[in-house]
């Protein structure tokens, strides 16, 4: 992208404040994990534990930094996520570790996942320790609840949950569209 993409605009507000206005609904507690951004959420943030490990390192920091027994983690670069698909996943999570959706093609979304922050942690640790990056091995190692994208596609807004936004022609079309 060659830019933060948690500060990218989408209707006035950075992708961070979209996500956050998402999460606010079904949670009390909302940390930014990584660099410190420099909106004006004013968010609380905490810095990596392990600096420059990638998503794994950005999950494993999320457990740690929290007390409670469910963490949602969500990527900044997801600004279309709503509090119905969170509190769908949430309603899933009976007799599991960790509770994911998979988008309509197939692909798993570890970055707008819930996990069950003990457990979870612990194998992160363990994943981090054998030199693993992926965190999608982390959902695979624990007991997940793989959601379908079938089981979410009656949500409002379901197509466009997960949009890819990785280049700045996919930041133009996604603006285009809101236009």
């Amino acid at each position: 992208m060659g830019t933060d993409k948690s500060q990218l605009m989408l209707d006035g507000k950075s992708f961070v404040e979209h996500v956050a206005a998402a999460l606010a609904k079904i949670s009390g507690e909302i940390t930014v994990v990584g660099k410190p951004a420099t909106d004006s959420t004013k968010l609380p943030h905490v810095p990596d534990v392990y600096p420059n490990w990638g998503a794994l390192g950005g999950v494993h920091t999320a457990l740690a930094s929290t007390d409670a027994a469910w963490c949602l983690i969500v990527a900044c670069d997801f600004p279309f996520v709503t509090a119905e698909l969170f509190y769908r996943l949430a309603s899933l999570r009976e007799g599991y570790q960790a509770v994911a959706p998979v988008q309509s093609d197939g692909i798993p979304q570890p970055l707008c996942a819930l996990y069950q922050t003990k457990q979870c942690l612990l194998r992160a640790e363990e994943l981090i320790n054998s030199g693993e990056r992926k965190p999608v091995a982390l959902l695979q190692s624990v007991q997940t609840r793989w959601v379908p994208f079938a089981e979410i596609e009656d949500l409002p807004g379901a197509e466009r949950f997960f949009e890819n936004i990785n280049t700045a022609a996919d930041y133009e079309r996604i603006v285009a569209k809101e236009r």
